[in-house]
């Protein structure tokens, strides 16, 4: 069972098992009251939701946490049910592949990130990606500011930590731009890190996989013990692949490519999906402290500073939005699918061999729900954004 909210604009009911979450990565508190209800996310008037609601399923790429507060804000707030939607939020874990939940029925949506599907995409998989949630990439490389590392070219000769699960491919594409191979690595590839800075912090490796919105958090969170004191910024280095020019899109939501295709109801639904998701991150940008509450009273344990530093830092990732929250930038795309042609794995490989067949992605969904967002008065660019500052507790808590 997954998490079935259901919010008009009254009190919250929640059915089904909500799964809690590990301080792992999207791949990577105790009890705090969720948010009040009543917020239209920008729009003049709130929209009556129809008297009878489609069953609608989403999978997420992992564990319940705010990496995925837009769609947890819109199912609390009420936004899917304004749409005409009872969703139903499945959590990820290690072993569950969105992409094959949702091609074997087992979902109408999907969101993973856009170079692992595309592999998928060239074995079969014949589904779409309909609204791009990330606009930017939340991975970077994290080493101690004492370690002689400032760039992917310094990664040569060091001790260098990386997920896999295809979570490398932009470390590896980054050392390629660079001039550095695997080989080159002191020990002649990436260490096996786990979903965690545990071996980063002990020294056993010399730059660590991290998501902005999570293991980075972990870090600052640890004492360190020659000062007694919480590391701080000052203490890190990080490799943003963004700056880098190497960073791949990733939190999308993807559909079925043939239901798309004969299904009109599907397609309708699809629309209305996105459209209330964008409300939830909406939602989840003008208050991320009820976005982060909302998430921890749907299941997740980790720590409530952990939680807001989450919510604060992806929606970095979607605001300011360049061309409306989920729309596809073909740049950023071409990008993504230039790199999954050229990027070689431990095993000689790359992500895909040919171009990606043009149902790979469509603006057709998500411009319809921007433009009927726009109707409403709702900002889907967040042009004024700014984050918060967030002060991480020890442990996150």
């Amino acid at each position: 069972m997954g998490f079935i909210a259901r919010r008009g604009r009254g009190a919250t009911v929640l059915t089904g098992a909500a799964l809690g979450a590990l301080t792992l990565a999207g791949c990577s508190s105790d009890s705090a009251e969720p948010a009040a209800s009543g917020s239209d996310s920008g729009s003049d008037t709130a929209t009556e939701a129809p008297a009878e609601l489609t069953p609608v399923s989403v999978q997420l790429q992992w564990l319940t946490q705010a990496q995925f507060a837009c769609y947890y804000a819109a199912a609390d707030q009420g936004f899917y049910e304004e749409e005409g939607l009872e969703v139903e939020i499945l959590p990820g874990a290690v072993d569950i592949v969105p992409i094959d939940v949702l091609t074997s029925g087992g979902a109408d949506f999907a969101i993973s990130w856009v170079p692992k599907v595309l592999g998928a995409i060239e074995q079969g998989a014949a589904v779409t990606n309909v609204a791009q949630i990330f606009e930017r990439s939340g991975t970077m490389q994290v080493a101690f500011a004492d370690s002689g590392i400032e760039s992917a070219a310094d990664l040569a000769g060091k001790s260098v930590g990386s997920w896999g699960y295809g979570n490398e491919w932009e470390l590896i594409a980054g050392m390629q731009a660079s001039g550095v191979t695997l080989g080159d690595l002191d020990g002649g590839s990436t260490v096996q890190q786990a979903f965690d800075m545990n071996a980063f912090i002990a020294g056993d490796i010399d730059a660590a996989q991290a998501m902005t919105y999570n293991e980075y958090a972990q870090v600052l969170e640890t004492e360190n013990p020659e000062t007694g004191e919480l590391y701080t910024a000052d203490d890190l280095v990080v490799i943003d692949w963004n700056d880098e020019g190497t960073a791949m899109l990733q939190d999308a939501i993807w559909a079925d490519s043939e239901r798309l295709a004969s299904d009109e109801a599907y397609a309708e639904t699809t629309t209305a999906f996105i459209k209330g998701t964008i409300k939830g991150c909406v939602f989840a940008k003008d208050d991320p402290q009820a976005a982060a509450d909302i998430v921890t009273a749907a299941g997740s344990t980790l720590g409530t500073s952990h939680q807001l530093w989450m919510a604060n830092e992806v929606n970095k990732l979607i605001f300011p939005s360049t061309s409306g929250v989920g729309h596809i930038n073909e740049d950023q795309w071409e990008q993504t699918v230039g790199l999954a042609l050229e990027t070689v794995n431990p095993e000689g490989a790359t992500i895909i061999t040919a171009d990606p067949p043009e149902t790979a992605y469509s603006n057709e969904y998500v411009d319809a729900a921007l433009a009927e967002l726009a109707d409403e008065g709702v900002d889907t660019m967040g042009e004024g954004f700014e984050p918060i500052e967030v002060t991480l507790n020890p442990g996150g808590e």
